[in-house]
């Protein structure tokens, strides 16, 4: 847990209490949020994330703050990574979320925002050493909307997967849509690989639009493995060789088992140490 916060610009202990009881993200859950990932004390992908959280704004109707730039939230996590500790690798979470005040409809369309940080132990990113064991989550179906693509702070359909996760014993779910297409883990995107070639679900289908699934689409292709984003059926995870799930905090994650099915990782290897070197490279 962070010892720090920065709530709207302020550093402020992380236990001193925030939000009111008109406040719209706890309300309604309106709001979105980035994971953002520091690495050798450099924030990763930031203009990523910070397209995607605009992009989101844009969907949910909240106004622009002009105070938003990739300069101005570099200088504030960084600066909120040193006040926690944080000399080399750590975890950001940013959210952002309406202004208090209205019922369904608010009263304006203003912004505020809060960042957390906590350090990894991890440095760079690091490849699981034992491979996930898997299953699908079909009890709720994750629609296809607008909506869909972004980090939403209401993400229930997530919370629901990751007890039934705990509930028998696995390491990851996997979301489908009302077609039972595979659209993506709890908090992952999902890749299959099959003689070499990267299968992942369109954006189209309703999958979260991630940060890390277009680097390792940007680095497979780069290194010349070619990539289709095509709806996945769940036949396709049983005639896969491997399948791995990415998110910005983490890289990649291999997965060892799925029912009786059992996957190799060279593909998950190859890629993660491509990522690194981007990493690297933007010291």
């Amino acid at each position: 847990m962070s010892s720090f916060i920065n709530h709207n610009g302020v550093l402020l202990p992380a236990d001193q209490p925030l939000i009111k009881a008109d406040n719209r993200a706890f309300r309604y859950g309106d709001g979105l949020f980035e994971s953002i990932r520091i690495a050798n004390y450099s924030v990763q992908f930031l203009n990523d994330h910070l397209q995607r959280l605009f992009k989101g704004m844009q969907v949910l109707k909240m106004k622009n703050n002009p105070l938003f730039t990739e300069t101005f939230f570099e200088h504030a996590i960084l600066e909120l990574a040193q006040k926690n500790g944080i000399t080399s690798d750590g975890r950001i979470r940013l959210s952002v979320y309406r202004n208090d005040g209205g019922f369904y409809a608010p009263n304006d369309n203003g912004t505020s925002f809060l960042m957390e940080a906590v350090p990894l132990e991890e440095k760079n990113y690091t490849l699981n050493v034992k491979g996930f064991t898997i299953d699908i989550y079909t009890e709720i179906k994750k629609q296809q909307s607008p909506l869909s693509s972004i980090k939403s702070a209401n993400s229930v359909i997530y919370v629901l997967a990751g007890i039934y996760k705990t509930q028998h014993s696995l390491d990851e779910c996997v979301i489908v849509n009302e077609k039972l297409s595979i659209l993506e883990a709890i908090s992952s995107n999902i890749f299959a690989v099959k003689n070499g070639v990267l299968y992942t679900p369109p954006v189209s289908e309703g999958c979260v639009d991630g940060v890390m699934r277009k680097k390792i689409i940007q680095i497979a292709q780069a290194n010349r493995i070619a990539v289709y984003e095509i709806p996945v059926m769940q036949n396709v995870l049983l005639a896969a060789d491997e399948l791995f799930f990415t998110n910005a905090i983490n890289g990649i994650r291999w997965v060892v088992a799925y029912k009786q099915k059992r996957y190799f990782n060279n593909t998950s290897k190859k890629l993660i140490e491509k990522l690194n070197e981007q990493i690297i490279a933007t010291d």
